[in-house]
């Protein structure tokens, strides 16, 4: 990161490859759709149908209101039930810690899309809890194939020798993006709170939670792109947001495609 204050990867820390044949295979399917435009005045995407109300100052976190909201998407869309769970929750959550962001769970769901296709990436699963395995991991960036070099720095601490950072879990978060953003979505949300509305990191590794948690990753991804792009109801601020996600006009106009479908 630049700085504690800048959500944004530094530059040549693009995430592009990071899945390069998820990407390539999401972008040929979408090919024939049209010339990919790079206009920031481009609309953004809409922030899809309703997510039903949940009261969040319960001590227990309830999704049992997204149940019913879910499934009568899932086949509609080709998203399972529950990753759509975790993109209505975090929506939700979002919209509470900071209303200014205006983050849709369109968006959400076309990076998941794009990123580990809702988490089924080599044949990943959810479990109920939102746990993803076998574990999403991109190969190590180390400067080969297009990648850029990025290394773990927490990795390297442990073994005492090089190790090279790979994208983690289903919205593939590079492990030092995530020790910034990661939350746990299944805390309350009074333990949330501070660090959710000021946009900071949280107080502690348990609440950190695991990017191989898709309610997490959710969460997490939600945080970065409201530090990044600001409004999320306007095209600048949406396209920022996502660019911040991923440096490549290509990947936000893919991922711009693929949540303009889930609102429809």
């Amino acid at each position: 990161m630049n700085s504690s204050r800048d959500p944004r990867p530094s530059p040549g820390r693009s995430r592009a490859t990071r899945l390069r044949p998820l990407l390539l295979a999401a972008a040929i399917t979408l090919a024939g759709c049209g010339s990919v435009e790079h206009a920031d005045d481009i609309a953004a995407p809409g922030r899809g149908e309703p997510v039903p109300t949940i009261v969040l100052n319960a001590a227990e976190r309830d999704l049992d209101p997204l149940r019913e909201w879910a499934r009568a998407r899932s086949t509609k869309y080709g998203i399972p039930e529950r990753a759509l769970q975790a993109y209505g929750y975090a929506t939700v959550v979002m919209a509470k810690a900071q209303p200014d962001c205006h983050l849709g769970w369109t968006t959400l769901a076309g990076i998941a899309r794009v990123e580990s296709n809702h988490a089924r990436h080599g044949g990943a699963t959810v479990a109920a809890d939102g746990l993803v395995r076998p574990p999403i991991r991109g190969v190590p960036l180390n400067g080969t194939g297009g990648n850029a070099v990025i290394l773990d720095h927490d990795g390297m601490r442990r073994t005492g020798h090089t190790v090279y950072a790979r994208a983690m879990g289903p919205f593939q978060f590079i492990p030092d993006t995530w020790k910034r953003w990661g939350i746990r979505a299944s805390s309350d949300y009074q333990t949330l709170a501070p660090a959710l509305e000021a946009g900071e990191p949280v107080s502690s590794r348990q609440l950190a939670g695991s990017p191989d948690n898709l309610d997490d990753a959710a969460l997490a991804a939600g945080r970065y792109l409201c530090a990044s792009g600001g409004d999320l109801a306007t095209a600048a601020g949406w396209r920022k947001a996502v660019f911040a996600y991923n440096h490549s006009d290509d990947y936000v106009e893919l991922v711009r495609h693929v949540a303009t479908r889930y609102d429809q």
